[in-house]
């Protein structure tokens, strides 16, 4: 639960961070984010949410019923005015990468970015129309991407406004309140402020008013690593006629998902607002992972109406007024004896208590398949999935079979690519989970529920095997055969 911040002695003068990142060269609309994010925190500000302020959202259209059985007539003029833009700050460091995680190769040797290039470009020769694109980096992942583009898509780094840089927001000392300093490292006195970002970024880049200015209405914004958030044609069709501000694609939860966040109503003005674990009070949680009664969590999946969203960050002085995220570290992340520290961030999808017209749409858990474990990286490698003539990844089945791998041996992409020499067919899965070092060869089919464990250190192999809804124990195996 979030908790009161412990106050200074001293009154912080705001403009040791106003000359910082002055000094920095971030613009007037990161600055004022960062004011209204610092100044919520020498206030104290929990953002608590309880239940008793809040109600059940109950009735969503359904991307379902949306569908339609034709082309809406205005398609071509609809595309033209649309920009996807996908948030590419990430490393994926959790998986031991050290470059851009959109870098990295996901199924029949290409990239995340390869499948996200590919489909943007059929979608305008598909249609006829040249919507935009546009990838948000973030000063770890902008070099590395930008000469990606340069050797396998040159066409798309050459256009206007293809990047847009996620500011930086300084560190604050967890004891002064002062800006964090750390001398031996400069660069590690700074950190990404949350994707929240975005809007101040379009706002202080000039991005916004340049894309108004030439006529983009529609932004449709998703996480590079969630390739099964395509631009889907009736949801643009659907969120152009409703003229509203902003639209979350949401899901319905399951029981894998309640510790996650939620959507809610607000009672006091009848806003929609996203709810997160830390904003929940300790007597509300059984409510809060309560899945009949809070339904629906964000797929960060987002649509926003540029026009409106300029109306609105000039209605509250460039500043969209979003929940403070704060999460407390070390100055060096690999130090834990290294100064205490706040990091400021935001979630771009609180954005939605922002507007009195924000609405959702429920849409399938296919449009939420984020790659954030090796195990979520396996089955996407797997035949269990299919890239098809977009460029788009499709399941195979009716579901993605749930796979567990051991974090002692693949947590690590590195560690996982030595383990799995080819990856086993889990189309026919229904799960799959993996205790100890298997190393995986050639000819391995796995079908309904399978588990594989190796109680040894030594990787044992498995090769040219058909395993139906069974549990192996293969250390055992070997002796048995010795």
């Amino acid at each position: 639960m979030a908790t009161q911040t412990a106050q200074p002695t001293e009154t912080i003068p705001w403009e040791l961070f106003e000359k910082k990142m002055e000094q920095k060269g971030s613009s007037q609309a990161a600055i004022g984010a960062f004011k209204h994010n610092y100044e919520q925190l020498v206030a104290g500000v929990t953002g608590l949410l309880p239940e008793s302020d809040i109600e059940s959202v109950t009735e969503l259209p359904y991307l379902e019923s949306l569908k339609s059985s034709s082309s809406p007539d205005n398609l071509q003029e609809l595309l033209s005015q649309t920009v996807v833009l996908k948030l590419n700050g990430g490393l994926g460091t959790s998986m031991g990468l050290e470059k851009a995680k959109s870098l990295l190769v996901v199924k029949e040797g290409k990239t995340f970015l390869d499948l996200i290039a590919e489909q943007i470009k059929y979608t305008r020769k598909q249609y006829k129309s040249n919507v935009r694109f546009v990838l948000m980096n973030s000063f770890s992942t902008s070099d590395d991407t930008k000469a990606y583009l340069k050797q396998a898509h040159k066409d798309l780094i050459e256009e206007e406004d293809v990047e847009l840089l996620q500011n930086a927001s300084t560190k604050v000392d967890a004891a002064t309140l002062k800006p964090a300093e750390y001398p031996e490292n400069p660069d590690m006195e700074w950190c990404p402020p949350g994707h929240g970002d975005i809007y101040p970024s379009l706002l202080g880049s000039g991005m916004l008013d340049r894309l108004l200015k030439k006529g983009l209405k529609f932004l449709f914004v998703s996480n590079s690593d969630n390739l099964g958030a395509t631009l889907d044609l009736d949801l643009l069709a659907y969120f152009a006629s409703s003229d509203k501000s902003f639209v979350m694609e949401v899901a319905e939860r399951t029981a894998s998902d309640k510790k996650g966040g939620h959507l809610a109503k607000r009672k006091s003005d009848g806003r929609l607002v996203l709810r997160e674990s830390a904003q929940c009070p300790d007597g509300d949680k059984a409510a809060f992972e309560d899945i009949s009664k809070h339904k629906f969590f964000n797929t960060n999946n987002l649509w926003v109406n540029l026009p409106k969203l300029k109306a609105a960050l000039d209605a509250a002085g460039g500043v969209l007024p979003l929940p403070l995220i704060k999460n407390k570290k070390t100055v060096n992340p690999r130090d834990s004896g290294s100064t205490p520290v706040f990091q400021l961030e935001t979630a771009m999808g609180a954005a939605i208590e922002c507007f009195d017209d924000s609405g959702a749409v429920v849409v399938p858990r296919s449009r939420f398949a984020p790659v954030k474990t090796c195990a979520d990286l396996l089955v996407l490698r797997s035949d269990a999935y299919k890239i098809t003539q977009a460029s788009t990844v499709e399941l195979s089945d009716v579901a993605a079979p749930a796979v567990k791998l051991d974090d002692a041996h693949y947590k690590l992409v590195d560690k996982m690519d030595a383990l799995v020499k080819t990856v086993p067919s889990l189309w026919q899965a229904t799960s799959l989970t993996v205790k100890g070092p298997v190393r995986f060869e050639a000819g391995v089919v796995i079908k309904g529920d399978v588990t594989l464990i190796n109680s040894t250190d030594e990787p044992l192999p498995v090769r040219n095997r058909i395993l139906v809804s069974t549990t192996i124990d293969l250390a055992e195996e070997s002796k048995s055969k010795a």
